[in-house]
């Protein structure tokens, strides 16, 4: 449920209506009336306890069917769910002019005609670009070095035309260079189809890999394509090795835990193909030799709960990333096994408590590793020979990110530096000689002065005393003084760090005087996985007080004010949202909860459902477990749904999502109209055509986030 378009980041990819609850939609016109849902009492007995869901109807029965083929969707339910799109439509349609504008301007923040820094790999640069108008990208290369030459290797918005969704998960060339694959997903299902280009001829190969996971890999002898079957629940739970240019389907590993979920990927230096098996909270790898593609895989080290690890070979030696032993923001251990089992594992980087190690890249001849400390990243290069040094920038709050390279056998790595204000710099920079060349920044077509903002990082205390880091971004000249609308943007689960990026959509609403402020708070890692540990299972409800505090720390500092701020979060934290505007309805002028699982009961409860197994670590399984089933019954947004009055509030979805079915922001609007004791709108939109990420263009997209951001700004001037 992590999502897939974070609303806080971006990819390469005026005043609206008179205040007053009252105030009609439209002027002259009166407020349409929401869609009556019809309560359908279902009474649910577990361990013990007993729950009536009222509107447990709106899940269809068939719902696996239903996201691969939206038309199979009950006829009842669609015209319940196309009453609340109509209604949503009809008291935002003041917004629409409005919408439109904050569309034109994030659009007018986009390079259309953008392109990537190539990445070298032998006699190729390979890359993506843009065409004006284009809503998904080319991928291209051309002979290394040299500006002419390309040789179009995916074109997909050629693929994309007459398609209402189209999204391409990977895609990648094989090692010899004479073929390139990728997975497109034509529903948002997630459920992808492989297929294969032959670059000598320039045909398509007949084979098709279907129901595929969105993630493959050529064998480094680029005669196989290994690849995950995803099964009727959804669930990657199979790896199967296939011809790379057609053939048999060959089973090389199954799963039997259905809690776990499955990837692919090669050694950096191609020695062996690595198979990835892992949850929240327990991790096993898997190796097969690249010299024999074909052999049975082997397990590194076996899977203890608890324990993760990821690992990597390093010319001599397997580098192997672990919270083993007690290292609770991980560390680097080494082995010269040629199965590095973890009685061959010794000491490389020390665990140090605070210092997060959140990943590393390896290259011939250096080891570079990406750090992060109190919510703010570095990268850490490591020769061969044991000497170190530092990459770090001096903002008070930024990103930094590996971008991972094509290449081994070089001292060149490439990475991206970014902050709130500063658009996102492209550079290399070689590991020898620490010299730094600037490759690309990113292009701001309409303008953008970094001097006209601020960057600032707050503090909030938390009630149990944990400090929760904030990111605000403003104007220079915004008042401090309580008269500046705010938006607080949250997230806190999984791990998943808020990074302080760079936003061309956030300008949208801080030009117009706004102040958009991040709270990192526990259930991510920003401050380490030891911040992430504390707010999940026994202590999720840290993630909550914790953003309650950020707000409150925001109001007293005069950035914000109770009742004045809208806030703002997707998927899980979607689920803070609807946490937060049970605990204190009275902070906020406004809700977005975009794709929000809300009825977690309830879906932690199914375990038909593609994600509840693998997410039990994550919540606890209140099947089993009478105490996470009293605690998630606590915390749970449907469930905790009470009278009380209510703030404005927008649930976005998707039709075809597979992560937050669609019902769960259906039944829990439905539940909040019926509770409400406040005259506040309470909307919903689905998506008939997309799963959790929305739409999938670049543009249509952003049609989305104007849609938000519109309700944000109506909200707030209402003044409910």
């Amino acid at each position: 449920r992590q999502i897939a378009a974070c609303p806080a980041g971006d990819s390469l990819r005026r005043r609206t209506l008179e205040s007053g609850p009252r105030a009609s939609h439209v002027a002259g016109m009166s407020a349409p009336k929401p869609p009556a849902a019809r309560r359908d009492p279902k009474v649910i007995e577990q361990l013990g306890r007993t729950r009536t869901d009222d509107y447990a109807w709106m899940k269809d029965d068939n719902w696996r069917e239903v996201l691969r083929d939206p038309k199979v969707l009950r006829a009842d339910i669609r015209e319940h769910l196309e009453a609340e799109n109509a209604y949503t439509a009809a008291m935002l349609a003041g917004t629409e002019a409005l919408q439109a504008q904050l569309f034109a301007e994030m659009k007018g923040r986009i390079k259309e005609d953008d392109s990537s820094v190539p990445a070298p790999d032998g006699p190729w640069d390979y890359y993506v670009r843009y065409e004006v108008g284009a809503e998904h990208p080319l991928h291209a290369r051309r002979p290394r070095g040299q500006d002419g030459g390309e040789q179009v290797l995916l074109d997909e918005d050629a693929l994309s035309k007459g398609k209402t969704f189209f999204q391409v998960g990977a895609a990648g060339h094989s090692p010899d260079h004479k073929l390139y694959a990728w997975a497109a997903d034509e529903q948002g299902s997630e459920y992808y189809a492989i297929r294969v280009k032959d670059l000598e001829s320039g045909q398509t190969l007949d084979h098709v890999i279907d129901s595929a996971y969105g993630a493959f890999v050529f064998s480094p002898d680029s005669q196989w394509i290994f690849w995950i079957w995803r099964d009727e629940n959804a669930r990657p739970s199979k790896v199967f090795r296939r011809p790379a240019r057609g053939g048999e389907d060959v089973l090389v590993y199954e799963e039997a835990d259905e809690g776990m979920f499955l990837g692919v990927g090669v050694a950096s230096d191609r020695s062996h193909l690595i198979i990835h098996v892992g949850n929240q909270e327990t991790t096993e790898i898997s190796l097969i030799p690249a010299a024999d593609p074909t052999a049975a895989p082997v397990v590194a080290e076996p899977r203890r709960v608890g324990v993760k690890y990821d690992l990597d070979h390093w010319s001599d030696r397997w580098v192997i990333r672990t919270n083993d032993d007690g290292a609770v923001d991980f560390k680097l251990m080494q082995s010269a096994a040629a199965v590095p089992s973890r009685a061959s594992w010794t000491d490389f980087v020390p665990h140090e408590p605070g210092r997060y190690i959140t990943g590393f890249a390896a290259y011939a001849g250096h080891l570079a590793r990406l750090e992060r400390v109190n919510a703010n990243d570095r990268i850490v290069v490591m020769a061969r020979g044991g000497e170190t040094h530092e990459i770090a920038f001096d903002e008070e709050a930024y990103a930094l990110s590996l971008e991972g390279g094509l290449e081994y056998e070089t001292s060149v790595l490439r990475f991206v530096y970014q902050s709130p204000t500063t658009p996102r710099q492209w550079f290399d920079y070689d590991m020898a000689s620490r010299a730094r060349t600037l490759r690309k920044t990113q292009e701001i077509p309409s303008g953008h002065d970094p001097a006209r903002y601020v960057a600032r990082r707050l503090h909030a205390t938390a009630p149990d005393g944990a400090e929760a880091p904030i990111t605000v971004l403003m104007l220079k000249d915004t008042p401090l003084d309580g008269s500046a609308p705010l938006l607080l943007y949250g997230y806190g689960s999984y791990g998943h760090a808020m990074e302080p990026a760079f936003s061309i959509r956030n300008l949208s609403l801080v030009d117009r005087g706004w102040i958009w402020a991040v709270a990192h708070i526990r259930g991510g890692s920003d401050k380490g996985w030891g911040w992430f540990l504390d707010g999940r299972k026994e202590k999720k409800t840290n993630t909550f007080t914790d953003f309650i505090a950020c707000a409150e720390h925001l109001s007293a500092s005069g950035y914000g004010k109770a009742g004045r701020m809208v806030a703002y979060g997707g998927s899980a934290g979607g689920m803070l949202m609807g946490a937060v505007v049970n605990l204190r309805p009275d902070l906020w002028s406004g809700i977005i909860a975009a794709v929000p699982f809300v009825d977690v009961l309830n879906t932690m409860s199914d375990t038909s459902l593609p994600l509840t197994p693998p997410e039990w670590p994550e919540w606890g399984n209140p099947l089993e477990d009478a105490g996470a089933y009293d605690r998630i019954a606590g915390y749970s947004p449907y469930d905790q749904v009470a009278a009380r009055p209510y703030p404005p509030i927008l649930a976005t979805g998707g039709l075809s999502d597979p992560r937050v079915t669609y019902w769960e922001p259906q039944k829990w609007v439905a539940k909040l109209r019926e509770k409400t004791t406040g005259e506040a709108p309470i909307l919903l939109k689905i998506n008939m055509e997309a799963g959790h990420g929305g739409a999938s263009g670049r543009f249509d997209f952003l049609k989305e986030i104007a849609l938000d951001y519109a309700f944000a700004i109506w909200a707030q001037e209402r003044g409910w």
